[in-house]
């Protein structure tokens, strides 16, 4: 019963968990706080953004859209292609929480992202246990952390008006690069191969729709066609 116990991940687990992901999250945060002080956004506003919005591309996008004065139709319609890979990242991780309520999932699903994802899937991979405390710890970690530092950026925006100067520009694509190395470290041989070479597709799949799309539409439907792919062809 003891070892049943401890095996059960916990809220402060799920916290723990997320520390390392956390200078990524500090890093971006601050830059789009940057990006939204040159927007003209007060720092309540940047709070605000970061809170019901909460995901960092479409933030950015916002936030640039807003200096180019685009209607507010258009950033509406761009933040939902944005962020429409975050269905098909609720819908992965579903399977783990399908014992929970619907509002449960919802909550779950609300405050997922990117970086939230590739850490329960590398623990998954690991062939750990999740749960909805150890995920609820992940995402409110993350979560608080990411309005913070965002509000601070926009604080610091009057003393640093170019977050490319520091390098927090690279932030976003750093913390992704490390997560993915956990999870390819973690893989068994059998199925390394198979996802490495569903990145290859996914490059070659890219550059091709991008010819005929715009790069978030050929983003979104490159991630489309090769998860379904991947989930066809996993053994």
């Amino acid at each position: 019963m003891e070892t049943s116990i401890k095996s059960i991940p916990t809220f402060t687990e799920g916290v723990r968990d997320c520390i390392p992901t956390l200078l990524g999250y500090i890093g971006i945060g601050i830059s789009m706080g940057i990006v939204g002080k040159t927007a003209h956004l007060s720092i309540v506003e940047i709070g605000l953004l970061s809170a019901f919005v909460y995901a960092g591309a479409s933030q950015f996008v916002i936030c640039a859209m807003l200096i180019t004065m685009s209607p507010p139709s258009a950033i509406i319609a761009t933040t939902f292609i944005v962020n429409f890979r975050h269905f098909m990242m609720s819908a992965a991780l579903a399977p783990h929480f399908s014992a929970y309520s619907l509002l449960k999932n919802v909550g779950i699903g609300t405050l997922l992202t990117d970086e939230s994802f590739g850490v329960a899937t590398h623990r998954v991979s690991r062939g750990l246990a999740v749960n909805d405390r150890w995920m609820n710890g992940l995402n409110v970690m993350a979560y608080l952390t990411w309005i913070a530092s965002s509000m601070a950026g926009g604080w610091l925006g009057s003393w640093i008006p170019d977050p490319k100067m520091f390098g927090l520009d690279f932030a976003l694509t750093a913390m992704f690069v490390a997560l993915l190395v956990q999870q390819l470290h973690a893989m068994p041989a059998s199925k390394l191969k198979h996802y490495l070479s569903l990145i290859v597709y996914m490059v070659i799949t890219m550059f091709v729709l991008s010819i005929f799309f715009s790069t978030y539409m050929a983003v979104l439907l490159g991630t489309v066609i090769i998860a379904t792919i991947g989930m066809v062809t996993e053994r």
